[in-house]
Parts: C-alpha cells; sequence; structure tokens
C-alpha cells in the first residue's frame, strides 16, 4: 500500500487500459487512413472524384464491419470449442455471399493442397480410436 492508501496494481491495471485504447485508438486510425487511400486510388483509377466525407464514411463503415466480423469469427471458433479463429470460421462468416463463400473455399483447398502433408496436425483422437477399434473384440460390419 502507498501512502495515500491505493493500490499500486490499481495503476497497473489503469495503465494497462489506457495502453490497450491507444492501440486501439492506433489500429483504428491506420485502417481508416488504409480505406481511404483504397478509395482515392481507385476513384482516381476510374476517373472520378470522391468528396472528403463521402471517403471518411465509407473508411469507418468499412472499420465497423470488420468489427463486426471479427466478434462473429470469434464467436464461431467458440462455439466450436476452440481458442482460435481458423479458415472454417472464416468461410463461414461469408456464408451470405455466395460468390466470397465460393472464393474463400477455393482459397482454403488451395492452401491445404500446397500445405506439406508431414506439417498438418493430426487429431489425438483418431490414433486412439484406431488402436482401440484394432485391440477390442469388435466386430467391423462391411458397408452393404
Amino acid at each position: 500500500m502507498d501512502v495515500e492508501g491505493e493500490d499500486k496494481s490499481d495503476y497497473l491495471q489503469i495503465d494497462q487500459i489506457v495502453e490497450e485504447d491507444t492501440m486501439d485508438d492506433l489500429i483504428r486510425d491506420r485502417f481508416r487512413l488504409s480505406a481511404i487511400s483504397i478509395a482515392e486510388t481507385e476513384a482516381k483509377k476510374n476517373g472520378m472524384e470522391i468528396a472528403g466525407p463521402v471517403v471518411a464514411c465509407v473508411a469507418d463503415l468499412a472499420f465497423k464491419y470488420a468489427e463486426n466480423v471479427g466478434k462473429d469469427l470469434e464467436l464461431f471458433a467458440h462455439h466450436a470449442g476452440r481458442k482460435v479463429v481458423n479458415m472454417d470460421d472464416v468461410v463461414l462468416s461469408a456464408h451470405r455471399n455466395d460468390n466470397l463463400a465460393a472464393s474463400l473455399r477455393s482459397l482454403c483447398n488451395e492452401l491445404k493442397s500446397k500445405e506439406p502433408q508431414s506439417d498438418r496436425k493430426r487429431k489425438k483422437g483418431s490414433a486412439k480410436r484406431e488402436d482401440k477399434a484394432s485391440s477390442s473384440n469388435a466386430v467391423r460390419i462391411p458397408d452393404l
């Protein structure tokens, strides 16, 4: 405890919150700048002019959309019992847009085909199931 009776851990927590807010602001600003740059580049490419407030509005909408997609991805992973978002979650997030979902599926399949076979993780339970099936007295009935 300090002289004023306040705990130093309170100050550390406040510092962490301020640092997180600063990082959030930095990410938001960089995203907006990138969106503005892309919009202006595309406008020039198409021989158009876009008013500054319109570009800023589009950048804000894009950021809010990205936040919502991020929350959806987090929820999909959590629902599947995982702490990490994977490609299946990303494909699922595009389920309302058939063209985007198809593009993401083909990209996912392409990435999986390029991945070396030895680097793929093997499920822990599959080896145990195979061992149990071969060592147990269970009789496997062939499909007809």
